[in-house]
């Protein structure tokens, strides 16, 4: 017995599943060539031998409050001609739809229908030999309950979407910026570096925008700042301008701003009454003598305060060694505080790396050749370790103090309960990747398609 063809009315309830769009309501034409769904805000992006294209659609007609964001692969990119004899250029996508118990695969163009009746345009190209199209009957296939849209649970129902996401750095061959590009790659995204110097800016109170090398900077899903030291003021400003524009950040401009200036960020870690070596610090030269008094007796650390990866630190055997390294950092016209060496310490130190609220990484960093530094930049070295309940508990309270989503929170191990030395907005992958094996960059990733997945939109509708 032949089986029965599919049957179609002029007008059908579809999904298309891999867009994350439920129910649509399609007109069936077959008199069009192509199919087309409704979209704007289109917009290009990825590697030219492998495009993409990402757009939003109102699936529900005169509700444009609800907003569902997409992106797929271009398969090309064609001129087509609608019934009133306009010729547009279109990006042209594949993607499979469903009616019913049948799901197939077919192209679409996107186009903006606002205002036309149907969200999606079903032509003849997507319609095989087995089916038939009735044009006097309308649905002849389940109709679809397009409520989904105003549900929270079409939150879960998504399906990934490609992100757009720009990492802020001047090293872009570094470790920790190269396991974010190729991380990204991997789960389908679309990373650029982009170098923080060479960004500029145009503020107004209606159009922020953010240009790099001549060419205004496209809407980012997230940006991953990597910051360093020497542009920590300019790098900040590029940062509170994504913040403006409304683009999600790791890091905000605030955090960094305190965790990088190393009075402040002692001053916000004493306020929240977290542990840390006694700390002091002066400006006038007369004070040098109670200046040591304060942070304790030698030996002492003497540490610049743009001071980074353990550079711009003296360790002050004496206090007369620490009255000659406080006279030169002074004739240089240094800022500088002045803290108590922690002994049993014994050269090594804890960095604890905490992502969205946790610490996913720790590892004992221990000094080499009699330094008292553990940096791994200087020749420490690392090896895992199991930290205390105490040690995370700091760490993670280190981290929301600064208001950091992503931190290095580096810890001593001091006598009366651990010690917080440092708080990094920017750290390094490398030491923690390859000494716990833990992919910390795809953890990274987990927390910003966590934070910047596509859900409806629903702003408020105006009263009459």
């Amino acid at each position: 017995m032949d089986k029965a063809p599919f049957a179609l009315g002029w007008e059908e309830w579809a999904a298309l599943p891999d867009l994350g769009l439920p129910a649509l309501k399609a007109k069936v034409d077959t008199g069009a060539r192509t199919s087309a769904l409704h979209a704007f805000d289109i917009e290009p992006f990825g590697k030219a031998d492998a495009p993409k294209v990402r757009f939003n659609i109102h699936p529900i007609p005169a509700r444009e409050d609800i907003v569902i964001s997409c992106s797929a692969d271009v398969v090309d990119r064609r001129e087509v001609t609608s019934s009133n004899g306009e010729t547009e250029l279109r990006y042209v996508i594949s993607s499979e739809i469903q009616m019913g118990d049948r799901r197939w695969p077919i192209e679409i163009t996107l186009t903006n229908r606002t205002n036309m009746a149907y969200r999606m345009l079903l032509g003849r190209q997507a319609i095989s030999e087995d089916m038939i199209v009735q044009p006097t009957e309308s649905f002849c296939q389940p109709v679809l309950d397009d409520s989904a849209y105003f549900t929270t649970a079409i939150r879960d129902t998504l399906p990934s979407r490609a992100l757009r996401i720009a990492v802020l750095s001047r090293e872009p061959d570094n470790y920790s910026t190269q396991r974010l590009v190729d991380e990204g790659e991997r789960r389908g995204h679309v990373v650029e570096v982009i170098d923080t110097a060479r960004c500029y800016m145009v503020i107004n109170a209606m159009a922020p925008e953010i240009y790099y090398d001549g060419e205004r900077l496209p809407r980012y899903d997230a940006v991953i700042p990597r910051i360093g030291a020497s542009i920590t003021s300019y790098g900040t400003a590029v940062i509170r301008q994504f913040e403006t524009i409304g683009t999600f950040c790791v890091n905000g401009s605030e955090g960094i701003s305190k965790s990088r200036d190393k009075l402040q960020a002692h001053q916000v870690l004493s306020r929240h009454q977290i542990g840390m070596p006694t700390t002091a610090f002066a400006s006038s030269p007369k004070d040098t003598d109670n200046l040591i008094a304060l942070a304790g007796q030698a030996p002492l650390i003497v540490k610049l305060l743009e001071s980074t990866q353990g550079r711009g630190v003296v360790l002050a055997e004496t206090k007369k060694a620490a009255q000659s390294v406080i006279s030169a950092f002074r004739g240089l016209k240094a800022n500088f505080l002045v803290q108590h060496f922690v002994k049993e310490a014994a050269g090594e130190d804890i960095r604890c790396v905490v992502i969205d609220g946790k610490v996913v990484a720790s590892i004992k960093r221990s000094s080499s050749g009699g330094d008292f530094r553990s940096n791994l930049h200087l020749g420490g070295t690392a090896s895992t370790v199991r930290i205390s309940k105490a040690e995370r508990d700091v760490a993670l309270k280190s981290a929301k103090a600064f208001g950091l989503r992503m931190a290095g929170v580096d810890l001593l191990r001091a006598e009366d309960g651990p010690k917080v030395l440092e708080v990094n907005s920017s750290p390094g992958f490398e030491g923690a990747e390859t000494t716990t094996g833990k992919n910390l960059a795809g953890v990274l990733y987990d927390m910003i398609e966590k934070r910047v997945r596509p859900t409806p939109a629903r702003k408020s509708r105006s009263k009459a």
